[in-house]
Formats: C-alpha cells, structure tokens, sequence
C-alpha cells in the first residue's frame, strides 16, 4: 500500500505542565516537536509497561473517531470514561480515507460483545449486528475465540485498525493465527499499528516495530527488540534464568 490512512502523529500544542501525560516517555518524546511517522502496512507500539503505549493508541484512536472503549467509529456506549486527554492535544496526517475501521482492545472486548448483543435486541429493518462477527454471539465464544471471529469476519480490505495488546487473549498459536489475518489484511490495503508486548506478533515481516523507553522511542529491528532478547534468553536455558532470579 502506497499510501497509509495514518501518516504520521505529533502534538498539536504543549500538554499542560501538571498533567500527568508528561511523565509518559512517549508524550515526553513528541513533546520534544518529534513525529512519530506511521510508513509501513503493519507498526507495533512496544517496550516496558508505563511508557505510554496504550495510551499513545488510544489517542490515535479517540483522535481518528474511534470510540474510546473500542468498536467502529459508529459504537457510543461508554461504560466509563477513563481514557485519557492526550487525544485532544494529537494532530493526526491522513493520507488516504479509510473504508472500514475499528479499535480493539483486548480488555474491554466484553463491551463491545454486550453493546452489539444489546444494539441487536433492538427493533430494526437491518441485518442483525451479529451477522457481520461471524452470525454467534461473542459473549457464546471463549475469549481468544471471539476475538479472532471478529478479526476474521468484521474485518476487511481498504481498512485502519488499532489493536492494544491483542495477545492478552490468544495462545501461541492463536497468535500465529492472528499473523495470518493480519497478511490478508494487509494484501487488502489495510494498515494496522498495534501495540503488543508478544514476540511472536512482532516477527511480522516488513513491519515497523516503535520501541518505547525511558530515553523517548526509537525504530528497532525484530531482534534488538527487548522481548526477543529476554525470550530467547530463557528459552534457550530457563533453568539458567530462573537460578539467577531466584537467588537474587
């Protein structure tokens, strides 16, 4: 895809001084008048927790229309409004409108699973909602399984979607199975930034992989990633590691 629907991000004006987003690495970087350029089909957000990954996605995608829970840009619900104002202050460039879209997070997919359960107990001339997850109830399906459903069948070509953390439900393998919607995806001009904290959704070919750190964030190939490195490390000997974290 020669052109992305997410160009780049940067800050459209500074963060208030006492706001708490100013203790994020990843708002301390932009606010440094660095943009964060979003130049491949596939970029994953990653590095330690507390570096503001998902609250960086979350801005992206509240700032882009998205419902702030997750869902299309046409879901409103709200169970709570948590998220955070770092939106307000994100300039997004676009450079191609989006056909389809949607925001998913893996905690707060029960919501999206109720709202559409809830929009379909409706009376309507349309289509149940549900037709478009695969025709079952999420709520009917294990976590991983109804996660993957909505992947497989609400998600098309010409599309932007934002995932955060999407391994929170999914085995290995699942996760391996994800890698490969993830390639229709994007042989159907779609783009997706993710955050993630899995190795195994990082090994995408090709794909632009952000690290987060307390320096700021920079673009780190597959291998120098912090989670490749300490995976493979207790992999190739677990006994090793778990010995010397045991006897500190």
């Amino acid at each position: 895809m020669e052109r992305r629907y997410i160009r780049r991000v940067f800050l459209n004006r500074p963060v208030p001084e006492d706001s708490y987003l100013r203790r994020l690495p990843a708002v301390r970087y932009l606010l440094e008048g660095k943009t964060l350029d979003f130049d491949n089909d596939v970029t994953f957000l990653v590095g330690e927790n507390g570096t503001g990954k998902s609250t960086l996605l979350e801005a992206v995608a509240v700032a882009y229309g998205f419902n702030p829970e997750g869902g299309t840009r046409n879901f409103r619900f709200s169970t709570c409004a948590t998220h955070s104002p770092l939106y307000a202050y994100l300039t997004l460039e676009k450079a191609a409108f989006a056909k389809d879209g949607f925001f998913l997070r893996a905690e707060s997919l029960y919501n999206v699973a109720t709202n559409i359960d809830e929009m379909d107990r409706e009376p309507s001339f349309s289509p149940p909602v549900i037709d478009s997850y695969g025709g079952v109830s999420l709520h009917e399906q294990s976590h991983g399984e109804s996660f993957l459903a909505l992947v497989h069948h609400r998600f098309g070509g010409r599309g932007l979607y934002l995932l955060d953390e999407p391994e929170a439900a999914l085995s290995p393998s699942r996760q391996l199975t994800l890698i490969a919607e993830m390639d229709r995806l994007v042989k159907q001009d779609s783009q997706l930034i993710i955050a993630t904290h899995s190795p195994i959704l990082m090994a995408f070919p090709k794909a632009r992989i952000y690290q987060l750190t307390a320096e700021g964030i920079e673009s780190v190939s597959y291998r120098d990633t912090e989670h490749y490195q300490i995976t493979r490390s207790f992999l190739e000997n677990p006994e090793r590691l778990l010995k010397r974290l045991l006897e500190e």
